[in-house]
């Protein structure tokens, strides 16, 4: 497990606001809610999960944060302002499999886009941004791709360009929507050491993930969420056995990382 973050929260004040605070944030379609009455505060510089059942919420959750679903209700402040005014700050990394990935462009061109929000109306990109595009495709591993149609692709290469899109933006505040699904094991260690190095510098990461086995390992903070919140804080006070059968609605089958080095201690002998 990733050394605890240090205790931000404790702080926290009108003039040092926490990297995310929610209050009351609720989505309904069609007058059905698929999140309800959500609070939560994310203090700065946690790595925090974000883990439910399916139909759950957790990308509405996300897309909510960002303006990219209307809410019904509620409060989103990224270190003490709205998204329109903390945008700059903000870095988004998309589930991938809500992207369109037979657009016609390049890693290369991908990846610039991220750095759209730093020109002015009409201007193109230009060597300075080709340069920190290329850059963040080295720090991923994909700087020998920079030139392959995103559609010749492996999956988990194209979420370490989306990653790389992400970086490029230099946020205080990432956002990642299931970055580890569908990846290969070398993937999914590059990506979270990745993810360290940001919470190393200072960055604040709320990152959904579907994998509970892995959650105590990878992560310091985490949030249950069930259309509702169930729970959020350290991991050690809230991934309880409790809190996740209130998440699942029932028995939660998986192993802690504890459990598991235990069974096979015993398959040993």
């Amino acid at each position: 497990m990733p050394p605890a973050a240090s205790s931000h929260d404790a702080g926290e004040t009108i003039e040092n606001p926490p990297a995310l605070a929610v209050r009351d944030l609720t989505v309904a379609y069609r007058n059905e809610p698929v999140l309800w009455d959500i609070d939560l505060t994310v203090p700065r510089g946690t790595l925090m999960a974000v883990v439910g059942p399916n139909g759950a919420g957790k990308t509405t959750f996300i897309q909510a944060l960002i303006d990219l679903v209307d809410p019904a209700a509620g409060q989103v402040r990224f270190f003490g302002e709205p998204y329109d005014a903390a945008r700059s700050r903000v870095g988004y990394v998309p589930q991938r499999g809500s992207v369109d990935w037979d657009f016609p462009t390049n890693a290369l061109d991908v990846v610039m886009m991220g750095l759209y929000g730093r020109l002015w109306w009409f201007q193109r990109p230009g060597e300075e941004e080709r340069r920190l595009a290329r850059q963040a495709l080295d720090r991923v591993g994909m700087l020998e791709y920079a030139d392959r149609q995103i559609r010749q692709l492996s999956g988990g290469q194209q979420q370490r360009v989306f990653l790389a899109r992400a970086l490029v933006q230099d946020a205080d505040f990432y956002l990642m929507d299931e970055p580890l699904q569908g990846v290969d094991a070398t993937t999914e260690r590059a990506i979270i050491d990745i993810l360290r190095e940001l919470q190393s510098r200072g960055c604040t990461l709320l990152v959904v993930h579907h994998d509970l086995q892995t959650v105590p390992e990878y992560f310091d903070h985490v949030m249950l969420l069930n259309v509702r919140r169930i729970a959020s804080g350290p991991i050690e006070s809230t991934f309880t056995d409790d809190n996740l059968r209130e998440t699942y609605g029932g028995r939660v089958g998986f192993l802690r990382p504890q459990d598991r080095r235990a069974r096979m201690e015993e398959g040993k002998s």
